[in-house]
């Protein structure tokens, strides 16, 4: 869809972060399940709730707006998704595998972040400051997430699977 003004492009963009979450919220138990460390799962469930939050925020964002909360489709997302799963796919379970959920877990923090980011400056360039501040709770837990993400992996995953591909040599 073609937008003609700049508030135009910022529901845009809010739809497509709109779908980035549902797909989410639809690919993460998956992931979960194929899950081998405790507390990468904890992290993982506690994120999918986070994200059903972020899209009741967005419900929020799209209401005071007068927009009816709606996606548009999120090829980005979508190729991070499947990416995902073919990691999944192809490799055994145990920390090799969890090392390469984060890696694609990681991907799309970064894309939300981006995503937020842009929709929040954007909304500030609009004098939208109830949304500004929506925007900027769902960055923060999105940054929260990269970081946890990034303690797991270093926390002592990382060594693991490099000592597991050490042994099986």
């Amino acid at each position: 869809m073609k937008e003609n003004t700049f508030h135009g492009l910022f529901v845009d963009q809010l739809r497509d972060l709109y779908d980035a979450e549902q797909q989410i919220t639809q690919a993460l138990p998956g992931v979960i399940e194929a899950v081998s460390t405790d507390e990468l799962r904890t992290a993982l469930e506690h994120h999918l709730q986070l994200t059903h939050d972020h899209l009741e925020r967005l419900d929020r964002i799209f209401s005071d707006l007068g927009e009816p909360a709606a996606g548009k489709s999120c090829k980005g997302m979508e190729g991070l998704l499947e990416e995902g799963e073919e990691a999944i796919k192809n490799h055994s379970s145990g920390v090799l595998r969890d090392a390469l959920i984060i890696a694609g877990a990681q991907r799309i923090e970064h894309y939300e972040i981006s995503g937020y980011g842009t929709a929040k400056a954007w909304a500030e360039e609009l004098d939208l400051e109830d949304v500004v501040d929506l925007l900027d709770e769902t960055l923060d837990e999105e940054a929260e997430a990269d970081e946890k993400l990034s303690a797991i992996a270093t926390g002592g995953l990382l060594s693991e699977g490099v000592n597991a591909t050490a042994a099986a040599k």
